[in-house]
């Protein structure tokens, strides 16, 4: 099975600090490309959209929740993941609870559009486009292991990513959390 899109080179690139056996969490999750990333590599997947017919081919692959979470309650309250990954979608009110579904050891991987990309394309609603800073302070919470905010040209958007953990309290010292994959 495959959606046509490749994962996100962010995601891929912080893969590493999801295990296999992980239980992950795609919000807005679309076609899927980033479910199927992580149920390929071994994870426990949930996918969370508002468009059935887009999430439904990835029902053999992945726990599939339906839900609009911009109208309706969030659906993981009682939840958490071992990782979070948000691609390309923003939705400020939910930006809380879903820093809390990360669990203790857990990553967040987000990635999406900032302010600055109404100059060169969509979306270009203020309402969807990060503040300078903003994932920084949403996270304030967890530990920064990775953050970026600027334009890259190909194709032309303005970005913000962060990966942030919530670190786990380690007898032996500060936990030691790679900044590359394997090999690299």
């Amino acid at each position: 099975m495959t959606t046509g899109l490749a994962p996100s080179a962010w995601v891929k690139h912080w893969s590493h600090l999801v295990p296999v056996g992980a239980r992950v969490l795609d919000v807005a999750c679309g076609t899927g490309r980033h479910v199927l990333w992580f149920a390929q590599r071994g994870c426990i997947v949930t996918g969370v959209d508002r468009d059935a017919p887009a999430t439904q081919p990835l029902r053999g692959v992945a726990e599939i929740v339906d839900a609009d979470i911009e109208i309706g309650p969030w659906p993981f309250a009682a939840r958490q993941f071992d990782a979070v990954i948000v691609i390309n979608y923003l939705w400020r009110p939910r930006l809380a609870e879903i820093v809390a579904c990360v669990t203790i050891g857990g990553v967040l991987i987000y990635e999406t559009f900032a302010a600055g990309n109404e100059t060169v394309g969509k979306p270009s609603n203020p309402d969807f486009l990060l503040r300078p800073g903003e994932l920084l302070q949403a996270t304030s919470g967890l530990r920064v292991v990775a953050y970026e905010d600027g334009f890259e040209p190909q194709p032309a958007r303005f970005v913000q990513r962060i990966v942030a953990l919530r670190d786990v309290t380690i007898s032996a010292g500060p936990a030691r959390h790679d900044l590359g994959p394997p090999g690299r």
